[in-house]
């Protein structure tokens, strides 16, 4: 793949410098609000957009929160659990960093000497907006919208070549998605445990159940569709 890279009839190169070159062009405040933001700020809007995506679905409420939450708290954990597989991947494949093997890219963040395939910046935030959509349509796209925007970030910085940017997007979503079920199923007895404590359950709901609310969804808990007893979640 590096030996791709050095092509300069590559379109994965020439889009580099088609992308990096906005930076070349733009003024100099612009180019350091870009790098700030490709670097920090939107891996900072994605952990707002999680809290704010908790935020709605507990004022909602309904008998599926826990489940729903347990979605919400996958989303992260997908994102780490990406960057840990990226880390093989990374070894195996060896990418140098464009500006190491291209002249001419402007490059405004310094001191990246890892290799370059596949962009952890842009496996995180896909997870993570993938894991959104899941939970809650409207919020997941507006996560994915902001994974995208880091994508091309990474490019106008100077530190990712496009492919590096579309492996990451492509690693995210298959480590999301294919890991979803096994999560959900380890995770939603969790979310449904804590609901039943007094206060860590306020964490899950928007107020204190009554007693009689509190039966019934220990009743529900223990009792399948079918009406065999089930065990307790909440012991």
């Amino acid at each position: 793949m590096a030996g791709l890279a050095e092509s300069g009839a590559n379109p994965d190169v020439s889009l580099l410098y088609d992308i990096n070159g906005l930076a070349q062009d733009a003024p100099r405040w612009l180019d350091r609000t870009v790098a700030y933001v490709g670097e920090y700020g939107l891996l900072a809007a994605m952990v707002l957009l999680v809290v704010w995506c908790w935020w709605s679905v507990r004022a909602k409420g309904g008998r599926d929160v826990a489940a729903s939450l347990a979605g919400l708290v996958w989303a992260p954990l997908a994102a780490g659990i990406a960057v840990l597989v990226n880390v093989p991947i990374r070894g195996f494949v060896q990418r140098p960093r464009p500006f190491r093997a291209h002249q001419g890219l402007d490059v405004l963040v310094s001191g990246k000497t890892d290799f370059s395939f596949v962009s952890d910046h842009a496996t995180m935030t896909m997870a993570v907006g993938v894991g959104l959509f899941v939970v809650h349509r409207r919020i997941g796209l507006v996560g994915i919208g902001l994974a995208v925007a880091e994508g091309f970030c990474r490019v106008f910085m100077g530190v990712h070549y496009p492919t590096d940017v579309i492996g990451g997007f492509a690693l995210g979503t298959a480590v999301t998605l294919l890991l979803s079920p096994l999560a959900s199923a380890l995770l939603t007895p969790v979310m449904r445990a804590v609901e039943q404590s007094e206060r860590a359950g306020l964490l899950i709901r928007p107020g204190r159940r009554s007693p009689a609310e509190r039966e019934a969804l220990l009743r529900e808990a223990r009792t399948e569709p079918g009406g065999s007893e089930e065990r307790d979640l909440a012991a």
